[in-house]
């Protein structure tokens, strides 16, 4: 696809309008998006965020843009509270594991990178590492320090009174915003923030630098300032995030920038935010306890592209609701479109990418103003499903279309079978082989017209989790309760 189509219109946060896509360079798109504070397992509210990352990206690749798409990876300076307060993750984790700090941070980078690839997440251009910019950091800071920030006890602080329109995303004003920000003796105002934490006195941390203020670590916010500056430019395009990071965060990134760069530009033009998953305890958070996985749904037997559909049904700007239910729903969803375009694939002799069937050409200028409209995807899939159902249209074709639009979507219909979705729960009591067996003894006992013989077998593999499917050449699903 080409930017001839619908033109591209997103939410920006910043202005709460949808506004036109305009690149900064033309043809180009340059994205930067908040990555994961590497301490922990990501849960799966996290992993939504990367999902509608992807399908932006995915959308403006369709576009006909050439995508530069930076993610970034927090192995420093992230606080326990994103309040800007307490402890950091990194150091905090590494205390109570008895680990190091490095490698907590190379296992759960690992952990997360995996699970991207399960979820069919384009990787980004470019992966950057906090830790790997430490230098970086400290000259920025070093250009902003006389005129935006001052020095207490504890570290180089900036004041947000020296930049227009301070927390501007997050309508601090009119919202709660900055004053979830903790006090902290000195200073100035309640929104100003670190930029520089000091090692208190008495005191090593297992990853400090020196710096002109003293010993210590670069404050949170500091590196995705300085890192999409590095590798998009003091002015790029889009900047991502979740909707929590509107409130502090991202405010403070633009306060940042604003200062380097002596003037009012926010460093991205568009700032988009996807909203929360939430269960019916509130919104999902690992500072709660207990907390889902991707591993956490693989165990339970479901299919990660099941989650990316469960996303996708929902409008990135809508709030999310997680329940086992829905996520089954999504699951048996994803079946009926791979049982769909496995049929295609069958029936289809020779592989075409000519698509000049006018009902399929209408449907492609459907699904192309769905995701032109701020990544619209419910209504995306909508398409996808009436182009799965055009029973009348040559396969070759309709199976084209199909990989024309799920390149957007990702959800891998080209390729998957209906056994890739059969996943094996962890609680599961029998193997394949063992199924199959039985299931062959059962057929010769229906063959044998032994039908109590053949029912006591169906029973036996329901109690160890095995639905038995007549008709079906699969033969047998795992059973996944809704719970």
């Amino acid at each position: 696809m080409t930017n001839d189509g619908a033109p591209l219109r997103l939410f920006n946060s910043l202005t709460r309008e949808i506004e036109e896509f305009r690149p900064i360079h033309e043809g180009e798109a340059r994205v930067y998006s908040c990555g994961p504070t590497v301490y922990n397992y990501q849960h799966i509210g996290n992993m939504r965020a990367y999902i509608f990352a992807d399908t932006l990206g995915r959308v403006l690749s369709w576009k006909g843009y050439d995508l530069t798409h930076i993610i970034n990876i927090t192995d420093v300076g992230h606080l326990t509270s994103d309040a800007d307060a307490g402890p950091d993750k990194m150091e905090k984790a590494a205390s109570e594991s008895g680990k190091s700090a490095w490698d907590i941070a190379e296992y759960y980078t690992g952990v997360f990178k995996g699970d991207i690839a399960r979820l069919n997440i384009r990787p980004p251009a470019k992966w950057t590492v906090a830790t790997a910019h430490v230098e970086a950091m400290i000259d920025f800071a070093k250009t902003i320090a006389d005129k935006h920030c001052y020095e207490l006890d504890s570290g180089l602080y900036f004041d947000t009174s020296t930049v227009p329109e301070y927390g501007r995303l997050a309508r601090a004003v009119t919202e709660e915003g900055e004053g979830r920000i903790d006090t902290v003796e000195g200073k100035r105002h309640q929104s100003d923030f670190a930029i520089w934490r000091k090692t208190p006195e008495g005191e090593t941390r297992q990853m400090e630098w020196d710096s002109p203020w003293g010993k210590g670590a670069p404050g949170w916010h500091l590196e995705c300032s300085v890192m999409s500056k590095q590798y998009l430019g003091e002015q790029f395009d889009i900047h991502t995030g979740g909707i929590d990071h509107r409130e502090i965060h991202h405010p403070n990134e633009i306060a940042q920038n604003q200062a380097h760069s002596c003037s009012a530009h926010t460093g991205a033009n568009i700032w988009m935010h996807n909203n929360f998953l939430v269960d019916r305890r509130g919104k999902m958070s690992k500072s709660a306890g207990e907390f889902l996985t991707l591993q956490t749904l693989v165990d339970k037997g479901v299919l990660p592209l099941a989650y990316r559909l469960m996303c996708l049904q929902a409008h990135y700007r809508s709030e999310l609701e997680f329940s086992w239910e829905n996520l089954l729903a999504a699951l048996t969803r994803l079946k009926r479109m791979v049982m769909a375009a496995q049929q295609l694939r069958d029936r289809v002799e020779a592989p075409t990418t000519d698509i000049d069937h006018p009902r399929l050409q209408q449907l492609l200028t459907a699904f192309d103003e769905a995701v032109s409209d701020d990544l619209n995807t419910p209504k995306a899939l909508t398409v996808l499903d009436d182009v799965l159902g055009q029973k009348k249209i040559d396969p070759a074709q309709r199976l084209a279309t199909v990989a024309l639009i799920d390149a957007v979507l990702g959800l891998e219909l080209v390729t998957l079978t209906r056994q890739d979705i059969r996943v094996r729960p962890s609680t599961a009591r029998v193997d394949e082989a063992l199924i199959e067996h039985q299931l062959d003894l059962r057929d010769e006992a229906k063959g044998n017209k032994n039908f109590p013989a053949a029912d006591a077998i169906r029973n036996e593999l329901a109690s160890n989790g095995v639905e038995v499917m007549d008709g079906d050449p699969l033969r047998w699903d795992w059973i996944i309760e809704a719970n």
